[in-house]
């Protein structure tokens, strides 16, 4: 089970996302400073932190930087400033993800999966992912079809795991473009679908016979089981 220290002023936010956080199988720990936070950090190392900027006695910004100092645990900066200038410091500063408030608690969710997929670790219940006979063990990078491996760039595999963390739902462009190539803001269809391609072929399918990927129009992509398509 992943530990998540949360690091949050608002006693009402705090407790709700210790809450929905937990619903989601993540061990929380939480601090409303800056201080107590690194404190933490150093004494019992969580898995990743979610960083509030705003809080009352040290800013986050430098926060971040002491903890760069003491640890290289995955930072995801949630905050309500979302100026230009505030998001090219945090992640400059170390941050490994950026979030602006107000959020919804399955996107943060997203967000820890994939820094913790970047960073070699897994999330609550994370091993091998079956989808029919498509094996993805997030682990060893290792995928097998039908018992044969297949071979994937690294983008490739980061993308389909993406898409096996939620089996039968259908994923976003903008999502997978902030889970796999951390990119938060459009501009990336093309990307997405290019490497759709490339693993649709890998795979054994094209988008005009899908077996696993398939394509929502106008809404995004999920993974299927062809067996109960």
């Amino acid at each position: 089970m992943a530990r998540v220290l949360l690091v949050e002023d608002d006693a009402a936010i705090r407790l709700s996302m210790i809450k929905a956080l937990e619903s989601h199988g993540y061990a929380v720990v939480s601090t409303p400073s800056g201080l107590a936070a690194l404190e933490s950090v150093v004494s019992d190392p969580p898995d990743v932190v979610l960083l509030d900027l705003g809080l009352p006695d040290v800013d986050g910004l430098l926060v971040l930087g002491m903890l760069r100092g003491v640890s290289d645990v995955p930072v995801i900066v949630l905050t309500a400033r979302d100026d230009d200038a505030t998001i090219v410091a945090a992640l400059d500063a170390g941050a490994d993800d950026y979030v602006v408030k107000p959020f919804g608690v399955d996107h943060v969710a997203a967000r820890i999966r994939a820094v913790l997929r970047r960073g070699g670790s897994t999330g609550p219940g994370e091993g091998t992912v079956r989808v029919g006979g498509l094996e993805i063990d997030p682990r060893s990078r290792r995928v097998t079809l039908d018992r044969v491996e297949v071979v994937l760039t690294r983008k490739e595999f980061d993308l389909l795991l993406a898409l096996a963390s939620r089996p039968g739902e259908v994923v976003t462009k903008r999502t997978l473009l902030s889970e796999v190539w951390q990119q938060a803001y459009g501009g990336g269809d093309r990307t997405v679908d290019v490497h759709l391609s490339w693993l649709r072929r890998k795979l054994g399918e094209s988008a005009a016979a899908p077996r696993y990927l398939r394509t929502v129009r106008g809404v995004g992509v999920r993974l299927a089981d062809p067996d109960e398509v």
